[in-house]
């Protein structure tokens, strides 16, 4: 089984904390949101990961200290590395044609700023299968259309008219991904754009088109990471689900000097607290040291210094020195407040 991991945009959404960093590595619960989405669909897939395959943008950016950090993440799960450039943002259906050298064979294709939890089971006998939520409002996102049998015949973007309540998450599997690069170099040879973009959903059509049969698969819960204030909240559920899977949340280094924690929360590796009660639903990474606060609801990344704070539904970058009596902040990273 591969997984090719579409990941070429800025995140401009979740600015100032993809000013320096990707979104995909930017961490949710202790670990980047790429790492917990590959690390998830590998336990899910109940089968060996021969392959994961990046999609990145611009080498500025997207330097070797990412590439080196997502192959050590294939590499963990005993799977090879491969690194594409999508250098233009042209489409999903583009950046999958980006990685068109990694599309034979089974495969799951996943964008990197999705995480899920799921019972992820591949229906052995569809050609492909595409995992879904059942959300309130299906005209803000694109929805399946089933037919009697239960099998996906359309693909709908923000439905004016009610056609399901199935909502496509960005995680599809193909018993043959060529399939899908063939369908694929049609909608580029045809330029088939929208909005001067190829999708995806083109060439899923394509391969309906030729009788391939897609199924929709369903997740328990769908989490997305799209801007400040979704992911704090993101944050906040997966410290819920990974304590409830009995994941070690706190670090053994942790040094807590009159400090309460109350769970779940993910402290990392030599986090100092003093005089301070975190939690819950707060994230805080290697090396910082928090004085004097209450916090809740937070992240905090690596390496920084906060005193003198009540936070709540705060995100705070890497390297940040802030003193200060603000509450919902987002600082990006080598921010000083103080």
């Amino acid at each position: 089984m591969k997984i090719i991991v579409p990941m070429a945009g800025r995140g401009s959404r979740l600015r100032p904390h993809t000013l320096t960093v990707p979104k995909p590595l930017v961490p949710v619960a202790g670990t980047p949101i790429v790492e917990q989405l590959i690390n998830d669909i590998a336990k899910l897939v109940k089968q060996p990961i021969t392959e994961v395959a990046y999609v990145l943008g611009d080498p500025a950016f997207f330097g070797d200290d990412v590439v080196s950090h997502l192959k050590s993440v294939a590499q963990k799960l005993g799977a090879k590395a491969s690194i594409y450039r999508q250098l233009e943002p042209l489409g999903t259906g583009h950046a999958i044609m980006c990685a068109a050298d990694s599309l034979d064979g089974q495969a799951v294709i996943a964008y990197a700023d999705t995480l899920i939890r799921a019972d992820f089971k591949i229906d052995p006998v569809a050609d492909a299968q595409i995992w879904v939520k059942k959300v309130d409002n299906p005209s803000a996102y694109g929805v399946v259309q089933l037919d009697a049998s239960g099998a996906i015949t359309e693909l709908v973007e923000k439905p004016t008219e009610f056609v399901s309540d199935l909502a496509v998450i960005g995680i599809y599997y193909f018993k043959n991904s060529a399939e899908l690069k063939e369908a694929l170099q049609t909608v580029l040879d045809e330029k088939l754009t929208h909005g001067g973009e190829y999708q995806i959903n083109d060439g899923i059509k394509g391969m309906m088109a030729k009788k391939n049969r897609f199924v929709p698969g369903e997740v328990n819960a769908w989490m997305d990471c799209g801007n400040k204030e979704i992911t704090v909240a993101t944050n906040t559920k997966m410290l819920q689900f990974l304590a409830e899977e009995g994941e070690m949340l706190v670090h053994p280094s942790a040094k807590l000097e009159n400090a309460t924690i109350i769970p779940p929360c993910f402290i990392g590796k030599d986090v100092v607290l003093n005089n301070a009660t975190i939690g819950p639903g707060v994230s805080i990474g290697e090396g910082t040291q928090i004085n004097n606060a209450t916090i809740k609801d937070s992240i905090i990344q690596k390496y920084s210094l906060v005193e003198n704070v009540t936070l709540e539904k705060a995100m705070i970058g890497n390297h940040v020195r802030y003193n200060g009596n603000h509450t919902r902040i987002s600082l990006g990273d080598y921010t000083e407040l103080i």
